[in-house]
């Protein structure tokens, strides 16, 4: 019997938001450099988030603030990473070489949180990625192969950050401090990276892109905190290839993309492996 608990259901918030703000990281790609869109997408959050708290008395100050200090500083290096990757290779090969963290999260659920997992889990996940390729068709153009492995670092910079907050949700910190301490670091990391590099004007044009990028990563990171707080780890990875169901949905309708067969497959795959990972 199948069981789809509240972890799937962030999970599906979060996989739609996050496909958002993909979107809007490729149209902000063309003005800024991945450092300022990691800033501003960091430092709305961070806006919404310190507001969130404030009218939900919730404090910062933790009892885990080594364990916030390492999830946010892995989570900030993969997101850089990430948006280098959307930058500097095609959209197709720059997401799927960011969606290996669901095979990292595999291999390192062992040896992180010492648990065991289901081996039919592990065919939900390989699934889910044999479909996230069938839809993407990733392609290495003009042999940037620098970008390439950029891009695998940030999956398993992914994997390591979703495992971290499993950990966290384990010790029942809430998941606005989790949220705030992950854009507090990026934000103050990005900035100061920023002092170093040219930052570019921002045009009235621009405002909405950014606005969307904050928004959609605000709504994205506390459904998917949530859903690794209450869901299962290995399970919502599989679900997280839900990401490339919408984005092939927002590219159909916004950039007038033809979905071919291998892409219709591909989603095929990704339902299938998304019905495994709700399994209990």
């Amino acid at each position: 019997m199948l069981i789809f608990h509240r972890g799937v259901i962030w999970m599906l918030i979060a996989t739609f938001f996050f496909a958002l703000m993909g979107t809007f990281v490729k149209l902000g790609g063309e003005s800024f450099a991945p450092t300022e869109l990691v800033f501003y997408r960091s430092s709305i959050s961070l806006v919404f988030i310190i507001s969130i708290m404030r009218w939900n008395n919730i404090t910062y100050s933790s009892n885990y603030i080594k364990l916030h200090l390492t999830r946010s500083s892995i989570g900030f290096i993969s997101l850089l990473f990430f948006f280098y990757a959307i930058k500097h290779l095609p959209l197709s090969t720059a997401i799927s070489l960011n969606y290996t963290s669901p095979i990292f999260l595999g291999l390192l659920m062992p040896l992180i949180l010492k648990r065991k997992v289901k081996k039919w889990l592990f065919l939900a996940v390989t699934i889910g990625f044999l479909g996230v390729f069938f839809i993407l068709k990733p392609t290495f153009e003009n042999q940037n192969y620098f970008a390439g492995l950029i891009g695998l670092i940030s999956g398993l910079g992914a994997a390591m950050a979703y495992l971290f907050v499993t950990q966290l949700g384990q010790l029942k910190e809430p998941v606005l401090r989790t949220i705030f301490y992950f854009t507090l670091i990026s934000t103050v990391c990005s900035g100061f990276m920023m002092l170093f590099s040219e930052i570019h004007n921002i045009r009235f044009g621009d405002v909405l892109i950014l606005l969307g990028l904050g928004v959609s990563a605000t709504i994205a990171q506390i459904a998917i905190t949530k859903a690794y707080h209450v869901g299962n780890t290995l399970g919502n990875a599989g679900l997280s290839y839900l990401t490339i169901i919408f984005a092939t949905i927002i590219g159909a309708v916004w950039f007038n993309e033809f979905i071919d067969s291998q892409t219709a497959l591909g989603i095929l795959l990704i339902i299938i492996s998304g019905i495994f990972a709700s399994r209990k």
